[in-house]
């Protein structure tokens, strides 16, 4: 989405992306931060195989600068700065299958921001795919819809950050308003996809937000719209922001019943 311009040696903003020899490679191609079996409601996904285990896979890096990041410590890591394991798309899609007989349904691509290494993304979707299993994209939304394109043939369900619903406030993270919700009509059109909004005190809780917010996920069009899931969640202190009180829980409720005016399923999370 940022287009770096990026001179022979030189990594993008997303730290994960280089120029080596006049070619953008992704430095983080099969490079595990982390691993973990989890339950899908973690993603969090509430409506797609709910009470299954996801095989859930992360590497570092990301293209936006969230000063609440709770996954900082891989997500603002470069190449350099943070441990790894080496795992190819095949070694990951079988530890998947091994996975089966556990109540494992596939991988999800979660953690850190999985789009800026999105041809590792694809490579090993094809073979999970191919397994029989189920591919989960947990992801900020802020690609082009080229690489989405790339993708969807191979994924099942999104969880899809909609940070707020002020340019403004994106402008603050680095990224687009417009972009992400572009790349959710598109998403929305061809897989099962639910959406996240963590509430901020005095950066995205107002009521007014919240409405516009719910009404435009209402009216997506080619998807199911109302029928969207919508996950309202509850901010903790992280990362940059250690001095900001968690958000208020009757505030997280009052945003949440304000998005039911318009949606059928919304969720509360982190209270």
């Amino acid at each position: 989405m940022h287009h770096c311009a990026l001179s022979p040696g030189q990594v993008g903003i997303c730290r994960a992306r280089e120029n080596v020899n006049g070619k953008i490679v992704c430095t983080n191609y099969g490079r595990i931060t982390s691993l973990a079996l989890d339950p899908i409601e973690k993603k969090p996904l509430h409506m797609f195989f709910p009470g299954s285990l996801v095989l859930s896979v992360g590497s570092f890096g990301c293209n936006l600068r969230c000063a609440f990041c709770q996954n900082h410590e891989i997500s603002m890591a470069d190449s350099e700065g943070i441990q790894t394991i080496e795992m190819t798309p095949q070694m990951l899609a079988n530890k998947a299958l091994e996975n089966k007989s556990v109540g494992n349904i596939g991988v999800a691509f979660t953690y850190n921001e999985p789009l800026i290494g999105w041809e590792y993304v694809r490579d090993t979707a094809v073979l999970v795919k191919e397994s029989g299993m189920k591919n989960v994209l947990v992801t900020n939304g802020t690609a082009e819809l080229s690489i989405l394109a790339e993708l969807l043939p191979y994924i099942d369900a999104m969880n899809i950050d909609l940070k707020g619903f002020r340019q403004k406030y994106y402008e603050k993270l680095g990224g687009s308003l417009e972009t992400v919700k572009e790349f959710i009509i598109r998403a929305a059109a061809d897989c099962h996809v639910e959406l996240t909004t963590l509430i901020v005190p005095g950066e995205n809780d107002k009521i007014s937000e919240m409405e516009e917010e719910a009404a435009w996920i209402a009216s997506v069009e080619d998807a199911a719209g109302k029928t969207i899931p919508l996950h309202v969640t509850r901010f903790f202190p992280r990362y940059h922001m250690l001095d900001k009180e968690a958000t208020d829980i009757a505030q997280i409720h009052r945003l949440a019943d304000t998005a039911k005016k318009y949606l059928n399923y919304v969720f509360v999370g982190n209270c």
